[in-house]
């Protein structure tokens, strides 16, 4: 069944889905989620035949997990480095049964001490695996040993940096979504009829209806090809914020947009791309907010995990929703037009291409409709941060800083959020070391509390001491735990953590007993009512009997009195707990 409860539609007759590994052995097709077909020669490589078919074979085996060809070009840039390694050998092995250890250990000593290198030697062990030949023996010993994964080259921003980069995607988005917002208002006016016939704001209207049609403003063509605005001085200029902007973002724009996304819920880049438009639910209890449903792909959660949804509710200027509610308004226009335009899914992250005619190079990601284009390329990123005076793309420190300030996965597991975005993370490092050190001095704590606190002296009593059921008090006037009208509001049991107990050997009976009838309440108790009653003096026990030693310790067994019994009894059965 579908997943809105259809039939699911069986293949057509004879359908059979084609291998990657074409007939000759040597080109490898790998087809993308989006149906999109791309082919690796493997004839190119710089490698006898049989290692070139040996490559291939391996290398369609390993794509058949593959979604996209991004993942397969860097996979097949990584193999090709890996024959070129081969090829530079003094003798070249001709099959991948004569790789040698000692020829797989100068490739790992070349790549082991970088990131980069880490990365080409696990994507080339994964691919070479995949070889039956190379399952056992002393090379697959090789080969299994461990790649330690890439160190997380980018930080979190700090505080200034984030704010910075916010700031400015904030202006450049802004800025469009006020410009677009007005246009809309006026062109819903002239189609309605509300502008007089002939004045400027219907001239504008009407201009911008064609646009709304067509994506482009009216133009002149003359006969060497080169085009004009129509209307410039009407519109104000000939850039594009006078013309086709007024109802279409730029990609500079679109970008600015995707940084405030990213800043907000830590979306990933990718993300983006097929980003559907999101779904409008009820809010329980609410009037005046809207509460979104988004789709979320999470590109490496595995099959049947990629999506997910999140519930963002705008109920506010401030609230994470408003966000997501411009940027529905800001791309309306241009969603209006693609649909018109083609049918397909309609994708929230649409922006009008400065060069319509730009060739669609890119499978993975969505060919362009008329003029329009969509999501955020990595180029257009690097491009952003360039034209806006920032240092590199802010996509991979936004999220990473929003993730690490959020305190839980977004859009990846509880594994991948400690060791990739938490442990490594100067900024989590920096902020945590307060929390740290209050840890460490309430463990200290703990600690001393779970030991023995008092003296333990090896003649008889003291006259000026006072006699309790396990030690001996020094001064009872300074007790940690007084009671209100004096003295000591700590029971017996307790009097072993006190800095005031001594013990001398007339006490060790009393409580090696006392310890071995605790330690007998481990097997009739459950373990959470022991631990919390029972385990901090059983520890404080296990301490004074190794600081009196275990041959004094078992002897004083020898002497229990009655006294000593009834002692233990009492105590075991906290009747003399105040």
């Amino acid at each position: 069944m579908s997943g809105r409860g259809r039939k699911a539609a069986p293949p057509p007759a004879g359908h059979r889905k084609e291998p990657p590994l074409a007939s000759d052995g040597l080109t490898v097709t790998v087809t993308n989620k989006a149906g999109h077909t791309r082919v690796f020669d493997f004839a190119a490589l710089k490698v006898a035949s049989p290692m070139q078919r040996s490559l291939a074979r391996a290398f369609a085996a390993q794509s058949r997990n593959w979604t996209s060809h991004r993942t397969a070009k860097a996979c097949w840039d990584k193999l090709e480095q890996f024959a070129i390694f081969l090829a530079g050998l003094d003798n070249p092995p001709g099959d991948l049964d004569g790789l040698t250890v000692a020829a797989l250990q100068s490739w790992r000593d070349q790549h082991i001490d970088t990131n980069t290198g880490r990365s080409r030697l696990a994507a080339v062990r994964a691919v070479l695996q995949r070889d039956p030949r190379l399952a056992a023996g002393p090379v697959a010993d090789e080969l299994a040993r461990r790649v330690p994964a890439p160190t997380p080259s980018k930080q979190s921003y700090k505080e200034s940096e984030r704010d910075l980069v916010v700031l400015t995607a904030q202006r450049q988005f802004r800025a469009a979504w006020l410009r677009i917002g007005e246009n809309t208002r006026l062109l819903n006016r002239w189609r309605a009829g509300e502008l007089s016939k002939g004045s400027r704001e219907w001239r504008i209207g009407k201009v911008l209806d064609h646009l709304a049609r067509t994506g482009d403003v009216p133009r002149t063509v003359y006969p060497g090809g080169q085009k004009h605005v129509k209307n410039h001085r009407l519109l104000g200029g000939r850039d594009s914020e006078k013309t086709w902007g007024r109802l279409f973002l730029d990609h500079r724009e679109l970008t600015a947009l995707a940084v405030l996304l990213t800043d907000r819920f830590g979306w990933n880049l990718s993300q983006y791309d097929r980003m559907p438009v999101p779904t409008t639910g009820p809010s329980a209890g609410e009037t005046r907010s809207r509460t979104y449903q988004v789709q979320v792909e999470k590109h490496r959660a595995g099959g049947g995990r990629w999506f997910s949804t999140e519930n963002i509710t705008d109920s506010g200027a401030d609230s994470p929703g408003r966000l997501l509610t411009q940027a529905l308004e800001a791309t309306a226009p241009a969603r209006v037009l693609a649909h018109s335009l083609a049918s397909g899914p309609d994708l929230l992250m649409v922006a009008r291409s400065h060069r319509p005619d730009k060739e669609h190079s890119n499978l993975d990601r969505p060919a362009q409709i008329g003029p329009l284009s969509f999501g955020v390329s990595d180029d257009m990123a690097s491009w952003w941060a360039q034209v806006s005076g920032l240092s590199g793309s802010p996509f991979q420190r936004t999220r990473r800083t929003t993730v690490s300030g959020e305190g839980r996965p977004l859009q990846h597991s509880q594994g991948t959020h400690e060791s990739r975005y938490v442990l490594p993370d100067k900024r989590v490092q920096r902020e945590s070391r307060a929390v740290i050190e209050a840890g460490v001095y309430e463990a200290l704590e703990q600690a001393r509390s779970a030991v023995f606190g008092g003296t333990v002296t090896g003649g008889g009593p003291d006259p000026r001491h006072q006699e309790t059921a396990t030690a001996d008090c020094k001064d009872e006037e300074a007790s940690p735990w007084p009671a209100p009208e004096g003295g000591c509001a700590a029971d017996f049991l307790l009097c072993l953590a006190c800095p005031n107990a001594h013990v001398h050997p007339g006490h060790h009976s009393r409580l090696a007993l006392l310890h071995e009838q605790v330690l007998s309440l481990r097997s009739v108790l459950e373990d959470r009512n022991f631990r919390e009653r029972w385990s901090d003096h059983l520890a404080r026990l296990d301490d004074l009997r190794d600081r009196v030693g275990p041959a004094a310790w078992a002897a004083a067994l020898a002497r229990v009195t009655d006294r000593d019994r009834f002692l233990v009894r009492l105590l075991v059965k906290e009747d003399l707990a105040p």
